[in-house]
């Protein structure tokens, strides 16, 4: 962050009621890790045209401008040290773009690597495909862990379908970062929901993949999987109550084999992508641990101007908590293994 905004928010603080101590300076200045952003390269865009998909029409909102440069420049601006990048929706499925964009993504990171790291994109549900691209990316372009769909062409994280997939990723302690995607078939007719996917099915459909993934115990049969939620958890501290007593009914039913539902939450991951305050922060750590809660920024889908000043809210609320470095880097670091 430069002087000017520093010296922003140091009066936004004042103004609100406390004064920024040397602690609270300290904390600003640690490294900040961004986990959630995303690279619209070109490979991207090229796939789409091949693949036929209207990435405006699939998801109500057009694909935003991006180029690293202006990813840097908006970095400089929000105190942000390093970005962890992945890919955005709609999911690619096609095994030839997938390593397309995964080799891109790995040159970028080479070109900058102090600023970015990346996270490869699987061709889901392809098993076979997913394997060789997971083992691919990370032994030969220096992917840092994976980013996987709520759902690939209608087949959901939790399918036993994915099992064989996850069991590779599991040897080898992945990170794996959840992204969402619509559902296949959605009331798309005369309902907002329907039009602007970011609105409502974004975060419903990236609960829905952690239920089912929950539910089917993916967590426990492949316990060193890292995955992380995005969103500040979705819907899921809506529905940690409600689901977890539904699931001790249906198995007393035996309707569904029983699960350590509790367990299963304490092993996810969050970030704060999206609006963490004034409530959603507070809403979060009613299921998570703050240990388990990385910082997001969803750029560029969440303009540069927009989020400096949604940051500016957050920074204010971490400081006054004591959290600015635990949720800014230590996490994070912990995460990545140090």
């Amino acid at each position: 962050m430069n002087r000017r905004d520093f010296l922003k928010l140091s009066l936004t603080l004042a103004i609100g009621g406390f004064a920024m101590t040397a602690e609270a300076t300290e904390k600003f200045s640690a490294k900040t890790i961004d986990f959630h952003a995303h690279a619209i390269l070109p490979s991207y865009i090229d796939a789409l045209k091949i693949l036929k998909i209207d990435a405006a029409e699939a998801e109500g909102f057009p694909l935003p401008k991006w180029t690293a440069e202006d990813h840097l420049q908006f970095m400089e601006a929000a105190g942000i040290d390093f970005t962890i990048l992945s890919l955005a929706t709609p999911h690619i499925s096609d095994c030839a773009a997938v390593r397309a964009i995964n080799e891109e993504f790995s040159a970028l990171c080479r070109r900058f690597p102090k600023k970015f790291g990346f996270v490869a994109t699987l061709p889901l549900p392809n098993v076979e495909g997913s394997i060789e691209e997971f083992y691919f990316a990370t032994e030969k372009l220096g992917a840092l862990g994976v980013k996987v769909a709520s759902n690939s062409d209608g087949v959901y994280l939790g399918d036993k379908n994915l099992d064989p997939i996850f069991e590779e990723l599991n040897k080898k302690n992945s990170l794996v970062i959840i992204h969402p995607s619509p559902a296949q078939i959605l009331p798309r007719k005369n309902v907002v929901t329907g039009k602007v996917m970011a609105l409502f099915e974004y975060p419903a459909d990236t609960t829905r993949a952690v239920l089912n993934l929950l539910a089917n115990d993916t967590l426990e049969k492949f316990p060193n999987l890292k995955f992380v939620v995005p969103h500040c958890g979705s819907f899921l501290p809506y529905m940690k109550q409600r689901a977890g007593a539904m699931f001790k009914m249906l198995s007393a039913m035996n309707l569904m084999e029983p699960i350590n539902f509790e367990a299963g939450i304490e092993k996810l991951f969050f970030d704060t992508a999206g609006d963490p305050m004034p409530e959603q922060f507070d809403i979060l750590l009613k299921i998570a641990d703050l240990d388990k809660i990385i910082f997001g920024t969803d750029y560029p889908y969440v303009p540069a101007q927009v989020f400096l000043g949604k940051k500016q809210l957050f920074d204010a609320a971490l400081i006054k908590r004591g959290l600015m470095r635990k949720i800014y880097a230590e996490n994070a670091k912990n995460l990545l293994g140090g």
